[in-house]
């Protein structure tokens, strides 16, 4: 058989099973990706691009060898599910390295974490001022979490006993110049409405590029007329 398509074969291979994989896994791998599931996750790569593209062995061996390894990954993750003490083991804990606008040195360097990290982070933040810091926290991706003193707290409206109005989802109604029929309904709202509110813009549903719609029928228009020079 042609080099070309066994390697075509292969990639597909390759990629469905790590497509079913990853679902297997769920999204944990994303959403909290620590150091450990970053190498796992280069690891389980590797594997399948060697399935893909390695002729000078038969496949059946590294597909093997992905399933040993997405199978280890998901009981690792059954087991810091099911005992909190293995997943302290293997991820770790949150450290707390900012109190009351001090650094915790100690806690810094239990983790080697540098200081130009955590200012980095922090400025990310928007934050420049330590004191204005009640504690922050380095999570286990690596992320840091900072819990501001009270006097730097943000004004929310219940501070100003404010009763602020419930905010909603906004709906699509036009995508790429198509008019989305469905969500004219789940929005409350009908084609001639739609019609009346684009006339109004002095377009045409084949002029949007977006139209979304928010609980209090608000409209919002993103027309393709930007992209006229």
């Amino acid at each position: 058989m042609n080099e070309g398509l066994v390697v075509v074969v292969r990639s597909i291979i390759g990629f469905f099973t790590l497509l079913i994989f990853a679902r297997v896994l769920g999204r944990q791998q994303i959403s909290q990706l620590t150091f450990f599931d970053y190498v796992l996750g280069i690891t389980i790569g590797s594997i399948a691009a060697s399935l893909s593209v390695d002729l000078s062995s038969r496949a059946w061996p590294h597909w093997v060898g992905l399933l040993t390894w997405t199978a280890a990954v998901f009981l690792l993750q059954l087991v810091s599910i099911k005992w909190r003490q293995a997943f302290n083991y293997l991820v770790s804990e949150p450290t707390v390295v900012i109190m009351n606008g001090q650094i915790m040195e100690d806690a810094l360097s239990s983790i080697r974490y540098t200081t130009s990290d955590l200012l980095g982070q922090l400025r990310d933040k928007g934050i420049f001022d330590l004191n204005q810091i009640g504690f922050a926290v380095v999570e286990t991706n690596g992320k840091v979490s900072v819990l501001l003193k009270p006097e730097f707290l943000p004004v929310t409206p219940r501070d100003m006993n404010i009763d602020p109005q419930a905010n909603s989802l906004s709906t699509e109604l036009i995508y790429d110049g198509v008019i989305i029929e469905s969500n004219l309904e789940k929005a409350k709202v009908d084609r001639l409405w739609l019609d009346s509110e684009l006339n109004r813009l002095n377009l045409r549903p084949s002029e949007v590029f977006l139209a979304t719609v928010d609980g209090d029928k608000k409209l919002y228009v993103d027309s393709y007329r930007d992209r006229i020079v």
